[in-house]
């Protein structure tokens, strides 16, 4: 195994990390020596992805969380830290991005649901694990999953949009406050075929603009974000990197 990519010893919290594109990372990083934590609303995707890590000999911990409200969040950082003492990498992936007709047909409480797990809890899970790093003294590595969509905004998704722009200024805030030893990048994907894809039109991929004409599939994200965890981005710090098959 290259050294640059080898994660034995390191223990990795990925959030929504039991399907889709959290778990094409969550089994990466299980591939190549690392112990995960996979959390999300459903516990049992999140045991499917633990007994996938355990099969291949890692150390896993499945836990049930909202990753929107913070009293969740919280016991999610206290269950990962009794377990394995430390935290080394954390993937702030779980999100939602619903669609509205309108902006005057949103309500409140979509405006709410969309920006407590696209944002606040980012934020709150962000700054209880990377204060945490810092005080260890670890070289750690916070990535947050946002969105092509955070650049290019359409009115159909505007509160995602701008719940996952917020999440970018985050990006950027976090890589200062916790420098010099822990990063903070995030990565902007496109379109991927995940479950979420299964409810698309038909002929949404075909219709694509982006300059690879398809949409990505789950394993496409892993190199970014294992470079991203990685020695070999030991440099990298407030980027924000677009995995999106050249989006205009």
């Amino acid at each position: 195994m290259d050294k640059l990519f080898d994660f034995t010893g390191k223990v990795v919290l990925i959030t929504g990390g039991g399907r889709g594109l959290g778990l094409a990372m969550t089994l990466a990083f299980a591939e190549r020596g690392a112990d995960v934590i996979i959390a999300s609303r459903k516990l049992d995707s999140c045991e499917n992805a633990a007994d996938a890590v355990r099969r291949m000999g890692r150390k896993a911990l499945a836990v049930a969380c909202h990753a929107g409200r913070w009293e969740e969040i919280d016991a999610l950082v206290e269950r990962s830290y009794e377990t394995f003492g430390k935290v080394d990498i954390l993937i702030n992936n779980a999100g939602m991005s619903p669609v509205a007709p309108s902006s005057v047909e949103t309500t409140e409480a979509l405006i709410d649901s969309v920006f407590n797990l696209n944002f606040k809890g980012p934020f709150r899970l962000s700054a209880q694990v990377g204060s945490r790093m810092v005080e260890d003294g670890l070289e750690g590595s916070i990535i947050n999953i946002s969105s092509y969509g955070s650049l290019r905004p359409q009115p159909e998704y505007a509160p995602y949009a701008g719940a996952k722009a917020a999440l970018n200024a985050l990006t950027t805030a976090h890589a200062i406050e916790f420098a010099p030893k822990v990063r903070v990048n995030g990565i902007l994907p496109g379109s991927f075929r995940t479950d979420i894809a299964k409810h698309w039109s038909a002929d949404k991929e075909s219709k694509t603009d982006a300059v690879l004409r398809r949409f990505g599939n789950p394993e496409e994200i892993v190199s970014t974000a294992l470079y991203l965890a990685s020695p070999a981005s030991s440099f990298t710090t407030g980027a924000l990197i677009r995995v999106d098959g050249g989006r205009p």
